[in-house]
């Protein structure tokens, strides 16, 4: 089989193929020990001859020979299929890593520019009675607010500037906009004698 990494990323599939190859080669020399034990029990270092240094007559030579050079051979085989098993295995956490890391610096890297590129706001809308103007433009409650028809972070001294606004504004759109779940949004406004008091809500 081919070295993994010969050229081409290795995939999961080439360590399952792996894995496939190092279980058949242990199912072998398994089968080759069963060999071995059924001849009386030879194993890998039994004697294979008598004491008058005869062949022994009570196994099959050839047949123990034999599985024991196949169980040294398969042993090899064992051994290098581990190494690539292992190999591969380093190679596919190293690079699941690296992806790790790269996807991890893109969200960071998006989020920075994302928050360069809001502008800064200068009040919160902790509440939006249901029903009323800034209710039905949908506004909604934690929305940052960065501009408000003319007033903006620049200009902004405090709520009395907004509440003016609203005053000049009555019946007319005005265009809000909003920072939402790090998003900028647009709201078109109007404030007007509604059921409720003010001109907002």
């Amino acid at each position: 089989m081919a070295e993994p990494g010969g050229g081409r990323p290795v995939t999961l599939s080439d360590v399952q193929q792996l894995v496939r190859r190092k279980d058949e080669i242990e199912a072998q020399i398994k089968a080759c020990y069963e060999l071995l034990e059924g001849q009386k029990g030879v194993g890998m270092h039994g004697p294979l001859v008598d004491a008058e240094d005869f062949p022994r007559a009570d196994i099959d030579l050839y047949q123990v020979r034999t599985a024991r050079h196949n169980i040294i051979c398969l042993q090899n085989d064992h051994k290098a299929v581990m190494k690539q098993v292992e190999e591969a295995l380093h190679q596919l956490h190293a690079r699941e890593k690296e992806k790790h890391a790269k996807d991890e610096a893109e969200a960071l890297a998006e989020a920075r520019s994302q928050n360069q590129s809001l502008p800064q706001a200068f009040a919160r809308v902790n509440a939006v009675t249901p029903g009323s103007p800034a209710s039905v433009s949908g506004l909604q409650v934690d929305d940052e607010i960065v501009e408000f028809g003319s007033v903006n972070v620049n200009n902004f001294q405090n709520l009395q500037n907004i509440a003016t606004v609203v005053q000049h504004s009555e019946g007319r759109p005005l265009s809000v906009t909003v920072i939402r779940g790090g998003r900028r949004v647009h709201v078109g406004l109007t404030p007007k004698r509604w059921a409720g008091k003010g001109l907002l809500g």
